[in-house]
């Protein structure tokens, strides 16, 4: 076992970068030592959370010859993206708080501070801490989870599905990292791949699916599936639209355009969200990363922060909470986040379930000018029993806050000013985009609090919840 410090801290010499090119060059030297000592077999692999995967994805592409196998176990692969500018809005908490721990050393060390102000947009210095995932070819077993949203569940999912290695395993988990990693199972999981492939041993591995994901229900509570691949084949995305007269989604768009506000500086609840809600009448799976398209305006504003949270209520209509950033127990589904400014799409990388913004240039808008925003909602993998609802909640500020000094991702920098205006129905298509599998790619399931199996099949219309409540204005574009 080799564990070395980051390139220039403490006291291993020379100057500190981060998840540089600098940093992965040294990580291919590090392999290729230990892979000519005389007490190597010359195979060597590369395991650990967090950091310890986020620089496993750039070592790994310069291709180290004695570099055998990866598990990346939930580490980001875009640090712009995922973690320095959510929907290009400047995370306050964590980043900044990170640079920090990841060490002090003898000669100079990277300013991620400074850096960080003079790199707004996604230039050559963020491409160069974004690992060139193609070109990773290595055996990798990869762990991801729904629960780190916000952090890594991004970066390990697109990890995963963008490495050229023509054998590579997934587990997607609901639970907390560390936990899973030191689990019984992780242990074990992690024991059979490196024996195989650098003592080459035959293993369980040989069994293994190419996906296993779970499935949550509540807590830390599912079910384990497999599939072929990632995203999950089979999968249908189908859209929700967003009824802002009633405060539900809806499988079809309704007819007349209706409009809702909230108060963007207030922090949720209130005034100061709004909310969408879709009950469910068969047991139904989403698995997998959801879009989101809604038309809003900002009538004393140029520029709008909006947060995105999918949540499930159970059948009581009480919030049914899920292991969230590795400390929490009561997070959401899953999550999402966007800039107004930052609207523009990477048309090349973008998939009608996955917006992705190039984050090139700032698009303004006008004082009360209605836009189409495209919000990327981050993968999960959570099951809805019939009379579960899935609540779609769109506000100002971040929706999971927690005392400090607890660490999370929280985004003060914002933009907002006044009310924020929902535009939906009618010529306005906004939209939830679900993922769905088709009732051949399901096991039965149980009806919610009773012993009678029902089949899933794809979504059929979602009841408007009579106490469904409301924030704002709305009806015939309305705004108050």
């Amino acid at each position: 076992m080799v564990n070395a410090d980051i390139p220039g801290t403490w006291f291993s010499g020379g100057d500190a970068t981060f998840l540089s090119p600098e940093e992965a060059a040294c990580g291919h030297d590090l392999i290729e030592w230990a892979g000519t000592q005389s007490w190597s077999n010359g195979r060597v692999g590369l395991s650990g959370v967090s950091y310890l995967t986020s620089c496993q994805w750039t070592i790994a592409a310069t291709r180290p010859p004695h570099l055998a196998a990866i598990n990346p176990w939930e580490g980001w692969s875009d640090t712009y993206r995922e973690v320095a500018r959510h929907g290009g809005i400047p995370e306050t908490c964590f980043w900044p708080y990170i640079g920090e721990r990841w060490g002090y050393g003898t000669g100079r060390i990277e300013d991620l501070d400074a850096e960080t102000v003079a790199h707004p947009l996604f230039d050559d210095f963020w491409a160069s801490k974004a690992a060139p995932l193609g070109q990773i070819t290595v055996p990798a077993y990869v762990v991801a989870s729904w629960s780190d949203q916000g952090l890594h569940t991004r970066g390990t999912f697109e990890g995963f599905a963008r490495i050229g290695s023509e054998r590579k395993w997934l587990d997607a988990h609901g639970g907390k990292k560390w936990g899973y990693y030191y689990s019984a199972d992780g242990l074990r999981r992690q024991q059979a791949f490196f024996d195989h492939f650098l003592l080459g041993r035959d293993t369980e591995i040989s069994d293994w699916p190419r996906v296993r994901y779970q499935v949550r229900d509540h807590g830390h509570e599912g079910t384990w599936k497999t599939a072929t691949d990632w995203p999950v084949p089979g999968t249908s995305f189908q859209p929700l639209y967003l009824d802002a007269a009633t405060g539900t989604l809806t499988r079809t768009r309704p007819a007349a355009a209706a409009a809702v506000s909230y108060d963007s500086e207030r922090a949720g609840h209130g005034r100061g969200r709004a909310t969408f809600d879709f009950r469910f009448d068969v047991g139904t799976e989403l698995v997998g990363g959801m879009g989101l398209k809604v038309w809003m305006s900002a009538p004393q504003a140029q520029d709008m922060d909006v947060f995105v949270a999918v949540q499930k209520l159970d059948a009581y209509g009480d919030l049914t909470g899920f292991p969230f950033y590795a400390v929490f127990e009561d997070g959401p589904v899953a999550l999402g986040w966007l800039r107004a400014s930052h609207r523009e799409l990477d048309q090349a990388r973008s998939r009608p379930w996955q917006p992705v913004l190039a984050h090139r240039r700032e698009l303004p808008i006008a004082a009360g000018q209605v836009v189409p925003l495209e919000v990327e909602i981050l993968p999960s993998g959570t099951l809805f029993r019939p009379g579960e609802t899935l609540r779609l909640v769109i506000q100002g500020r971040d929706v999971y806050r927690y005392p400090r000094p607890l660490i999370q991702a929280w985004h003060d920098d914002s933009v907002n000013r006044g009310l924020h205006v929902i535009h939906a129905g009618g010529e306005y298509d906004s939209h939830l985009l679900v993922p769905t599998l088709s009732a051949d790619d399901h096991a039965l399931l149980g009806c919610v609090r009773g012993r009678h199996p029902v089949r899933p099949r794809p979504l059929e219309p979602g009841s408007a919840l009579g106490h469904a409540r409301r924030t704002g204005s709305r009806g015939g574009g309305a705004v108050r």
